[in-house]
């Protein structure tokens, strides 16, 4: 028997309202970028709203084509399939220069804006690089990468839809976005889900761009906003309708409702991270000033400066968040939040325009929620430390052998000025990081580590692994049993299968950082977590050439994706000389707790003037094939080394134990 049309009606209602911001990104996504930002984001809302079904009418809304194929059966495809095709019919006329009328009759009255532009956060370069791309692809390319991305349908399911969406050519349209996601190193579906292409979470500027008082204008800004009849200024990321109270947006800006952690609870907790720190800063009092920061975090001046790690997004607070410093910093007022997975660190120059920098944090620990830039300047820097840490001092990465200097810490926690790391383009030769000891308090598994400045509000910690014995994979081939083989296979939890990464204090480790500390430059900025490096392999070179280390450098972002560098570092005689890149590779789990083999390759010259072709890989590798550019080679052991001209293009694999290949890393 038939479902009654109310039924249908219903179920279709329920779906919008459980998946509104999921369908208004995608419409968003799909909406010509010619339009603006400010009538994409009002345009996203109307069409979904728009794609509730009406009753008792067999023709789609607006004169619009009558969908290919059967009517979906859940509601939610239903809605969506409606709102992918008002919006692909938007371009459809607008490309073909035809009358807007059949498009103008599909679109509600509301949600309609006097006075205000809307538009999404800004996200950082890779989520602008994307933007553009999409800005020259057609509507369809648009409609499949957003399917394929964001709502994770597959090749034949997507072509389906869009076929019954309008879309021109769907086998072609999935094709183009399949290159535009190669383009972008298969990180679209990431930057599809940040801030930059989120309708719901929007940013409000007053149209006659004139100042006014900042708390007039963050009040006018957040009333007009909940007072847009369908527009969701999602503050929290919620799936309401548009509509929603005002009362928690309110108290996230009542600096009264800060949540401030006890002085003393880091050491009373198993949690030790951000929330463990307490309210520091002589104006951590000043009502004021706090309810100033976290106007401007609301609703930021037109000429505010807004800075964000990669991933991270800068929506409002959707509930009071934690204060964890108020003060003056050289000058500058500076205010540092928490709202459970972003630091917010506002700064208040004097009489110049207020800045903000947002950084995910989420999964902090004791390391990485350790200490925070809280001041920077030319040439310098101060970190804010964590409660649990007891001393920290500095030492210069290329000056292994010298001991740590003590650095004074204020009252409050805030660190004297350290030198930065030398900028883009200038000579490396320093690379200063800081030495952090925690509380004994927090007992004696707690050892020093390092954390490196890389331009961002949070230090990057530097770890490292080495070799798994004191002789490593040697040309032998027999892999001597690690400290935590124990003789048997590996678990699918152990990194690298011999024990996780230390802190990268002791000898080893600091004359393996030496050599490849110039390389943490290339990161700056990149959102890091982490870096460490793996000693992964050794091997005496031809014609007595000595000993080699093959180290695979990681860094992991707090978003998640991470990029390697291969090195090789043959004997030299500076302690610093940074050795030959062999590979490189992004958004990989080579070298880290699910990708524990690796495979490099590199031209080597001995000192008789002949080209040799080296290779290496990681314990499990038992042996190495080459074949290309006129070399023929192969072994039973984890080293080879071949004759082959110093421009010879060969294809070197891996055998692991297990059967499986590898490919070594590439250039």
């Amino acid at each position: 028997m038939d479902e009654h049309p109310r039924a249908h009606l219903e179920r279709a209602e329920a779906a919008i309202v459980e998946h509104y911001p999921r369908l208004v990104r995608l419409a968003y996504l799909v909406l010509p970028p010619s339009m603006g930002r400010h009538r994409r984001v009002l345009t996203a809302h109307g069409l979904v709203q728009r794609a509730l079904p009406r009753t008792g009418r067999r023709r789609p809304a607006g004169g619009l084509p009558a969908q290919r194929g059967p009517v979906p059966e859940s509601g939610y495809d239903l809605v969506r399939l409606r709102t992918l095709r008002l919006a692909l019919a938007y371009e459809q006329w607008q490309g073909r220069g035809l009358p807007l009328l059949p498009v103008v009759r599909a679109w509600p009255l509301l949600p309609v804006v006097w006075g205000l532009r809307l538009f999404p956060r800004a996200g950082g370069a890779e989520e602008l690089a994307l933007d553009q791309a999409l800005s020259a692809a057609p509507a369809s390319v648009r409609a499949a990468i957003g399917l394929w991305q964001l709502e994770g349908l597959d090749e034949d399911t997507a072509r389906a839809v869009l076929g019954r969406a309008g879309a021109e050519e769907p086998e072609a349209a999935q094709r183009a976005a399949e290159r535009l996601d190669r383009e972008t190193e298969g990180g679209a579906a990431a930057l599809l889900a940040s801030g930059e292409f989120d309708p719901c979470t929007v940013q409000a500027r007053p149209t006659d761009l004139l100042r006014r008082r900042q708390r007039l204008r963050a009040a006018l800004a957040l009333a007009a906003v909940l007072a847009i009849g369908g527009v969701a200024a999602a503050v929290g990321g919620g799936a309401d309708l548009p509509g929603r109270s005002g009362t928690a947006a309110e108290q996230a800006l009542d600096p009264a409702r800060l949540v401030r952690t006890p002085n003393e609870q880091w050491a009373d907790t198993s949690r030790v991270d951000f929330t463990a720190w307490p309210a520091r800063g002589r104006r951590a009092g000043d009502q004021e000033l706090l309810a100033r920061a976290l106007r401007v975090w609301a609703a930021p001046p037109a000429d505010a400066r807004i800075t964000a790690t990669a991933g991270t997004s800068t929506r409002p607070p959707g509930q009071p968040p934690q204060l964890l410093y108020a003060g003056l910093i050289d000058n500058v007022m500076v205010v540092v939040f928490h709202d459970g997975e972003r630091l917010v660190r506002y700064a208040e120059p004097e009489g110049a325009t207020p800045t903000l920098h947002f950084a995910r944090v989420d999964n902090a620990d004791l390391t990485t929620g350790a200490g925070l830039v809280i001041g920077r300047g030319n040439g310098w820097m101060r970190y804010l430390l964590a409660p649990w840490i007891s001393d920290v001092g500095t030492r210069d990465l290329l000056a292994p052998d010298l001991p740590p200097h003590g650095l004074h810490v204020a009252p409050d926690g805030v660190t004297d000025r350290i030198a930065t790391p030398p900028p883009a383009g200038a000579r490396c030769g320093r690379w200063p990081v800081a030495q952090f000891r925690p509380s004994a308090r927090l007992g004696t598994a707690a050892p020093a580590f390092l954390l490196a400045d890389l331009d961002d509000l949070v230090p990057v910690h530097l770890t490292y692994l080495p070799l798994p014995s004191a002789g490593g994979p040697t040309s032998d081939g027999k892999p001597p049993a690690g400290p935590s083989s124990g003789g048997e296979p590996h678990g699918y939890g152990e990194p690298h299968g011999y024990g996780e990464p230390h802190e990268a204090t002791d000898a080893p480790a600091l004359r393996s950082w030496a050599r490849t500390a110039c390389s943490l430059g290339a990161l700056r900025g990149a959102g890091v977590r982490s870096v460490n490096d793996w000693a992964f392999a050794e091997q005496d070179l031809p014609e007595g050439g000595g000993r080699a280390t093959w180290v695979c450098s990681r860094a992991d972002t707090w978003r998640g994706p991470g990029t390697v560098t291969v090195r090789f570092l043959p004997p030299a005689a500076r302690p610093t000389d940074p050795g030959r890149i062999a590979g490189r590779a992004t958004g990989t789990a080579a070298c880290g707790r699910f990708g524990p083999h690796i495979v490099g390759d590199v031209h080597w010259q001995a000192g008789s003037g002949r080209w040799y072709l080296l290779a290496a890989g990681s314990r499990d590798v038992g042996g190495l094939d080459a074949r290309g550019g006129g070399v023929r080679a192969a072994g039973t052991t984890g080293t080879l080394a071949a004759p082959a001209g110093p421009d010879a293009r060969a294809e070197v694999i891996g055998h692991l134990r297990d059967g499986r290949t590898i490919r070594a890393v590439e250039p």
